[in-house]
């Protein structure tokens, strides 16, 4: 049974670690040391409802609603670009994250929240890999050994995310220098725009594809 636990664990770092939009919010939130554990724990309990629905059976919901998934798609295409030039703006400017201690506790942890939000639930890729790719491997396992499985990739999640936002939140002292943090901005609005034209690219093919039929 640990041999299901290790697979889904192993297979849940692969589709985790590579840096995209929910990495680098909460590297952001660790470096500000501002609610970097509620952005940690917002997206280790998105991930733990995605990677349920799909070993245990919601995948054909995301595969069976094409028209759903160009929504979400559109929509994270116009979020992560938005955000994306912001990030980009700051780095120009040279905005630091401290900058962001204008506002108020309680605005400052809603919109962490709306934002963590926005880019796990608004990003197609989080759908394709927790539930299409994930529930596609659960689904050769026998039913036994799901939750093995499923317990293994849910690891892998709470070890990433809490692990980056305390890493994060220990190199604070160097990453939170100026220039360090031009570099930064920098990074999130050029990941941000890489995926949204990832995206966009995506949403124009399942398109074509739609419109087909």
């Amino acid at each position: 049974m640990w041999r299901f636990f290790l697979q889904g664990f192993f297979l849940g770092m692969a589709l985790i670690v590579p840096i995209g939009p929910q990495n680098v919010m909460v590297m952001n939130q660790g470096i500000r040391r501002q609610y970097f554990l509620l952005a940690a724990t917002l997206c280790f309990i998105s991930d733990l409802l995605l990677i349920c629905a799909g070993v245990f059976g919601g995948a054909a919901l995301v595969t069976r609603s094409p028209w759903l998934l160009l929504a979400i798609t559109l929509a994270g295409v116009l979020f992560l670009g938005g955000y994306g030039f912001c990030a980009l703006r700051n780095g120009w400017r040279g905005a630091v994250a401290q900058g962001d201690t204008r506002a108020t506790a309680g605005g400052s942890r809603r919109r962490v929240l709306l934002t963590i939000l926005a880019v796990t639930w608004l990003n197609p890729h989080v759908y394709l890999d927790t539930v299409v790719i994930l529930g596609s491997v659960a689904g050769q396992l026998a039913p036994a050994n799901r939750g093995w499985f499923a317990g293994g990739t849910i690891s892998a999640s709470l070890v990433w995310f809490y692990g980056l936002a305390l890493i994060a939140v220990r190199l604070a002292p160097w990453l939170i220098q100026p220039r360090v943090q031009r570099a930064i901005q920098w990074l999130v609005g050029i990941v941000m725009w890489c995926v949204a034209l990832q995206l966009l690219h995506q949403g124009w093919r399942m398109f074509r594809a739609l419109a087909a039929f």
